[in-house]
């Protein structure tokens, strides 16, 4: 992904978690329980779009957030 790219998926990750009432931390931790090593700081980086997302983190993040891939990656 390039910046922009990063930014928009950031931006369409924290609307949708703010959707589901969940903060940055609890969302970090559902994703620590399922095996995905992300911390409250690295999700925060993700949705400020100043991190790229990793496969296996967009798999879990889909899985918890029950959207398609779709709507997460726009």
């Amino acid at each position: 992904m390039d910046y922009q790219s990063d930014k928009q998926f950031g931006a369409r990750l924290r609307a949708i978690r703010a959707q589901r009432h969940l903060t940055q931390e609890q969302l970090s931790a559902m994703l620590q329980v399922r095996g995905t090593d992300l911390t409250r700081s690295a999700l925060a980086k993700i949705e400020a779009g100043q991190r790229h997302v990793y496969l296996d983190e967009l798999v879990t993040l889909r899985q918890i957030l029950d959207v398609s891939y779709e709507e997460l990656l726009g």
